[in-house]
């Protein structure tokens, strides 16, 4: 599957369940945002199964909306929404969202940082690093140990604050209420809660070190 990033994998298979959860809605999240989603992705939309929870409620919309609505509908949705004639109706990236300019500081910072991990951008992808769905990438792969060696929470932690936290739950309501969101309305919602879990959780654990 086409991801934004690219380094030399070797994936730690010792990491805790909760965690490889983490990853792959992070992955997950990623799949849906970096792209039009494929046949095969909504596919697995379709077959999932909602609970109670808020992230488990936008499950359950995702996949009944999947179901009803031609994907080609879905596909052109995302070009509205993302990349439109010009630019579309929400523009997912880090430096936008937070100097309200393209290729801007963030996108630098986020080198240097992808630099010392030891990944770049994938040679297919032409859009910036700062793409939320590259950010989402390297999260899962931090999480997974996928870069080479073992990454703490506190480095996950490090990451996440200078990368996705200022403005990650900014998109996702932006998405939530995008005029043109039908099927990724729910998707929005569903990253918003899941960044919100993560921040909660990542309090925690600095409190729980202290």
């Amino acid at each position: 599957m086409k991801t934004y990033v690219s380094a030399k994998i070797a994936e730690n298979k010792s990491i805790a369940e909760e965690d490889c959860l983490r990853a792959d809605m992070y992955g997950f999240l990623a799949s849906l945002l970096r792209s039009e989603p494929t046949d095969e992705l909504l596919d697995r939309v379709v077959s999932l199964e909602g609970d109670d929870s808020p992230i488990g409620k936008a499950c359950a919309t995702m996949a009944k909306l999947a179901a009803s609505i031609d994907y080609g509908i879905i596909r052109n949705e995302y070009v509205e929404l993302f990349i439109g004639v010009g630019r579309g109706e929400v523009l997912p990236f880090a430096s936008y969202y937070l100097t309200g300019f393209l290729n801007d500081r963030p996108l630098a910072n986020l080198r240097g940082d992808m630099s010392a991990i030891g990944i770049k951008r994938a040679n297919e992808v032409r859009e910036p690093e700062d793409h939320i769905a590259s950010l989402f990438d390297i999260m899962a792969g931090l999480i997974r140990g996928v870069y080479g060696r073992a990454f703490s929470v506190a480095e996950q932690h490090t990451f996440f604050v200078k990368h996705i936290e200022p403005w990650g739950q900014i998109l996702m309501r932006d998405i939530e209420e995008a005029k043109k969101a039908i099927f990724f309305a729910p998707v929005g919602t569903m990253g918003r809660v899941f960044l919100e879990i993560e921040s909660k959780a990542f309090e925690m654990d600095l409190t729980d070190r202290d």
